[in-house]
């Protein structure tokens, strides 16, 4: 009796496990695609969002990446193209950005600092970008939706 009773036993378990989830990573590790951005200077707030560009953020447990291109093709692409990355730190919903490389060198080496809010696959990330040396100084809100495999 007992030798019948183990295939049963390990069938259960089996789908118990699979049940469970797979995944303790922070909800802000993936790949994210921007779908909303404005800024906000002095009392104006205007669209930074572009439809004709592409964004998207990748974050991994210790960097972020992000990268833009032009949808519409046209002969010089790598003139549409941005791109920019670094290390990241995350402390509750404090996400500061440690920007170590962009296609504009002026923008390296500054910390970016926001609040993060996840809802589903929705992320909002609000904060201050300040670039003294190109005299930027302003709130941004983004957002973007999570980009599934």
């Amino acid at each position: 009796m007992k030798f019948r009773t183990l295939p049963l036993f390990v069938a259960l378990i089996s789908v118990i496990s699979s049940c469970q989830q797979k995944s303790s990573a922070p909800p802000i590790i993936g790949t994210w695609e921007l779908v909303s951005a404005t800024a906000s200077q002095k009392d104006t707030t205007f669209s930074t969002f572009n439809p004709n560009v592409k964004m998207i953020k990748m974050i991994n447990p210790t960097h972020f990446a992000f990268m833009s291109h032009d949808r519409r093709t046209g002969k010089d692409s790598a003139a549409a193209f941005s791109a920019g990355g670094g290390k990241y730190t995350l402390a509750d919903s404090v996400y500061t950005e440690h920007l170590e490389y962009y296609i504009d060198p002026a923008w390296e080496n500054n910390k970016f600092e926001f609040v993060v809010k996840i809802a589903g696959d929705t992320l909002v990330q609000k904060g201050v970008e300040k670039v003294e040396k190109l005299g930027i100084d302003r709130i941004i809100t983004e957002t973007y939706v999570r980009v599934n495999d």
